[in-house]
């Protein structure tokens, strides 16, 4: 059976790991372990920036991701985007990001000021997009772009 509740911050050093592995089996991008864990940190004590979700199996942290959220006057709500969407190898293909997204939906379905879900995939990336697809997403005809500091 997999649980799925909002993150403690004992689960902090976990989360940031998963991040660090999502990073580098995704994009071969490594990231400073410091600032990973000191972004989680406080991404979990100011829920104002988002909040995460962690799944279990038995009490192993399966898998979890973030959401953050962007204000969409074009709607007068908030979306929430799906970040930092990870599953432990040893737990794939047992249904730990489907019982995730299921929990995301239901949460924003309940706030009438959540217009919608998004979340951004790596374009090679097809297994995870096929998997989007399959729990109500679609591909957009927005590219994202952005200048880092």
């Amino acid at each position: 059976m997999i649980e799925i509740r909002e993150a403690r911050p004992e689960e902090v050093p976990v989360i940031a790991e998963f991040n660090q592995a999502m990073a580098l089996e995704t994009e071969n991008k490594h990231l400073d372990g410091k600032v990973i864990l000191a972004g989680v940190t406080r991404m979990i004590q100011d829920r104002e920036l988002g909040f995460y979700l962690v799944a279990l199996i038995e009490d192993d942290i399966a898998g979890c991701l973030g959401i953050t959220t962007e204000w969409s006057d074009w709607r007068d709500g908030l979306f929430w985007w799906v970040q930092s969407v990870y599953v432990s190898p040893e737990f794939r293909g047992k249904g730990v990001f489907s019982k995730l997204y299921q929990r995301v939906k239901e949460l924003a379905k309940r706030d009438k000021g959540i217009c919608g879900i998004r979340l951004y995939a790596e374009k090679e990336n097809e297994r995870a997009i096929r998997t989007y697809r399959r729990l109500g997403m679609s591909v957009t005809d927005y590219r994202l772009l952005e200048e880092l500091f």
